[in-house]
């Protein structure tokens, strides 16, 4: 398993009540996209940075996601590029679902 961290320095800081209705005006693009298992938007505690974590299968999915199109779309949205740094995910906890999963 693989986890994107994506973030990107706003032009200008955003409130957590802004933040959600512009992530909630995005998440279902995140909707059943192959090998994403979940995605946690984040923002700043001083509304500066912004961004997500995603838990991909693979990072050749992950890849798939993160094209010039998808940096577009966020560079329209926020106003600002994305950063995209990848980290292996060998075990993940799951509390939700009570689970230790392992890509092996």
């Amino acid at each position: 398993m693989i986890t994107a961290i994506t973030t990107f320095q706003l032009p200008k800081s955003i409130t957590r009540e802004e933040a959600r209705s512009i992530f909630l005006s995005t998440a279902p693009k995140y909707q059943g996209v192959a090998g994403l298992f979940r995605k946690c938007y984040i923002l700043s505690e001083d509304g500066n940075t912004a961004g997500g974590i995603y838990l991909w299968n693979s990072r050749a999915e992950a890849e798939a996601m993160y094209t010039e199109s998808w940096r577009v779309f966020v560079r329209e949205k926020y106003g600002t590029d994305p950063s995209v740094t990848y980290f292996d995910s060998p075990v993940v906890v799951d509390n939700l679902t009570h689970e230790i999963l392992s890509d092996e």
